[in-house]
C-alpha cells in the first residue's frame, strides 16, 4: 500500500481523534494526514486566486517577441515542477523511517509544511 493510500485509509476513521493530544502512532499518522489535507485545500484556494491574477496580467499585456512566456504559462510550469519536487522530496524525508509505522507521518508532515510554504509564495506573487 502506498503512503498516500495509507494516510487516506487512516483518515476514514479520524473523526474521534483529538490531534492536539494524539498518543498512538496511528493517531499521529492520521493527524498528519489531516494537516496535509488542510494545507492542500489552502494551496488550491490560493492557486485559483494567483492563477486568475496571472491570467488578468496576460490579458493586460501586449507581448513583443522577447522570448518570454506569458505569466500564467510560467506559473503553471513552476507549479507542476514544484509538485513533482514536493512529493519526491517528502518521500525522501520519509525514508528516515522507511517501512516503519512513522513513515506516513513524516511524509505527510513534510508535504503539509512545503505546501504551506508554497501557498505563501503564491500569495507573495500577487500581493504588493
Amino acid at each position: 500500500m502506498s503512503i498516500i493510500a495509507a494516510i487516506l485509509l487512516a483518515q476514514a476513521g479520524a473523526a474521534a481523534i483529538d490531534c492536539a493530544n494524539a498518543m498512538t502512532q496511528t493517531d499521529m499518522n492520521i493527524c498528519a494526514g489531516q494537516d496535509f489535507v488542510e494545507a492542500d485545500a489552502e494551496l488550491n484556494a490560493q492557486w485559483s486566486i494567483t492563477a486568475a491574477s496571472m491570467r488578468r496580467r496576460d490579458a493586460d499585456t501586449t507581448y513583443s517577441d522577447d522570448g518570454r512566456a506569458p505569466y500564467f504559462e510560467v506559473l503553471l510550469a513552476a507549479q507542476r515542477a514544484w509538485l513533482t519536487f514536493r512529493d519526491a522530496h517528502c518521500i525522501s524525508e520519509g525514508y528516515e523511517a522507511r517501512g516503519g509505522s512513522m513513515e506516513p507521518m513524516l511524509v505527510a508532515g513534510c508535504r503539509a509544511a512545503l505546501t504551506r510554504e508554497r501557498t505563501q509564495q503564491l500569495r507573495d506573487l500577487i500581493e504588493p
